[in-house]
């Protein structure tokens, strides 16, 4: 009879220690984290203010430069003449927001992800690694800030563009980091502000 008490018991907790976890994750609808093996939906329709455009840009940085504003939510590619490509990002979600200046280390098409400790420290779902692909969070195209754990990156969750949602990298549509990836060489200097110049 005890044996039998002691499996309804462990039964009965484990049922709840699911059920308390799928509603604290069902809980986190602004926020729905990375979600690997999601496949990008590419019919998405973005606003507007996040369509790859050539605007006028005033800066004193060389052209070929990528100036990144995380409060705009903008990436600038700096082009001759006082022009830029500018792209609508995602950005780092608050307390992960950061600036400084970098270098584009490596590039990668379809690439691998290993997510970091921290990472799966606060999403412990996450696969410890995944092949590059279209379901994988990274999408088409990385490109590697420094020697940091950043990067600028496609996304399988496009409806996520113009929002503060990453873990700090910057994530773009896949056909927009695709032709970012095309223009910008290893070694380009990397701009992230998070306040805009005057």
């Amino acid at each position: 009879m005890t044996a039998l008490r002691n499996l309804i018991f462990i039964t009965t907790t484990a049922l709840a220690l699911a059920l308390s976890a799928a509603h604290a994750f069902a809980q986190q609808p602004e926020d729905p984290g990375d979600q690997p093996g999601l496949v990008a939906d590419d019919s998405f329709e973005l606003d507007p203010e996040w369509h790859k455009q050539i605007v006028y840009y005033r800066t004193t940085e060389p052209p070929g430069t990528i100036i990144i504003s995380t409060t705009e939510r903008h990436l600038y590619l700096v082009q001759p003449g006082g022009r830029a490509i500018r792209y609508g990002i995602g950005v780092g979600r608050d307390g992960f927001q950061w600036q400084g200046l970098l270098n584009i280390a490596k590039k990668a098409e379809w690439p691998d992800w290993t997510p970091p400790p921290e990472m799966i420290a606060r999403q412990p779902y996450l696969p410890r690694f995944m092949a590059g692909g279209p379901g994988n969070p990274l999408g088409a195209r990385a490109m590697y800030l420094g020697n940091t754990v950043y990067r600028i990156h496609g996304t399988n969750q496009p409806q996520t563009i113009g929002t503060k949602i990453s873990s700090g990298c910057f994530r773009l549509v896949n056909a927009d980091v695709a032709d970012l990836y095309d223009r910008v060489p290893v070694g380009t200097k990397v701009v992230v502000r998070q306040k805009p110049e005057l």
